[in-house]
């Protein structure tokens, strides 16, 4: 039990916050008021670790401008394997472009996850929120508690959303793995990488996978957490303007 007390301070904590704001927003949206709560939570997370988004976004860049030097050495080094990964990871540590930076954003909403999951799946924290609902579904409510009433299009219409975004950001990674040429930081030539780069637009439809067995509070974390993430890859990766000097 000591193990887990920091987490226990945790969501005691995230569960006052969440509680306060559904008193907040209860006057203007009334039921709906924690389901609020909760998207206004997440994106405050999201607000908070945008600076790493940005500096995801901005080595994206720069390995994208090294893409030509990345094929020089896919020529040169197309029998040694070993060699080809050594030397693209020298150069992208040279400019400073670090392909394991881009997995941050998401390593870091992790916990918060786990927190949500926490406060609607047991009574820790003590705050209620277990008997809060969205549309007459209790925000703890599982796809295996049954779809019987709202649940089912409720759950219906969330998984659609998180399949919509998954599609757009599987056809963005293909995208940007097809510019940088690269596959997240590693050459596309070579033992793996094949598969490396079929599997690595798959991994947006985890989060589809991940939403089945989460409560209803957690989904609305992920959708909204999801919808967030793709509109911010399409402002952040937004064509930019090449000045009229550099024609």
């Amino acid at each position: 039990m000591l193990a887990f007390a920091p987490l226990h301070g945790v969501v005691g904590a995230a569960g006052t916050a969440l509680s306060w704001l559904t008193d907040l927003l209860e006057p203007l949206a009334g039921g709906m008021a924690t389901a609020a709560a909760i998207v206004l939570f997440t994106i405050a997370i999201r607000l908070l670790i945008s600076p790493l988004t940005v500096v995801q976004v901005r080595g994206e860049r720069r390995r994208a401008a090294l893409a030509p030097q990345v094929r020089d050495l896919q020529r040169r080094y197309a029998d040694d394997p070993a060699t080809l990964q050594r030397e693209v990871f020298a150069l992208y540590r040279e400019a400073g472009a670090n392909p394991i930076a881009g997995c941050l954003p998401l390593l870091l909403q992790a916990p918060f996850l786990l927190v949500l999951y926490r406060l609607f799946t047991t009574s820790e924290g003590g705050t209620g929120l277990l008997e809060e609902r969205l549309a007459g579904v209790p925000l703890g409510h599982h796809l295996t508690d049954g779809l019987t009433g709202a649940a089912g299009p409720l759950f219906a219409v969330l998984l659609a959303v998180l399949v919509a975004v998954a599609w757009w950001s599987s056809r963005r990674a293909r995208r940007a793995s097809a510019a940088v040429g690269t596959v997240a930081g590693t050459p596309t030539e070579g033992p793996g990488a094949a598969v490396l780069g079929r599997l690595l637009p798959l991994l947006p439809f985890t989060t589809v996978l991940v939403a089945l067995v989460l409560p209803l509070a957690a989904v609305i974390y992920l959708v909204t957490t999801s919808v967030w993430s793709a509109a911010e890859q399409a402002v952040l990766r937004r064509p930019q303007a090449v000045p009229a000097s550099a024609e």
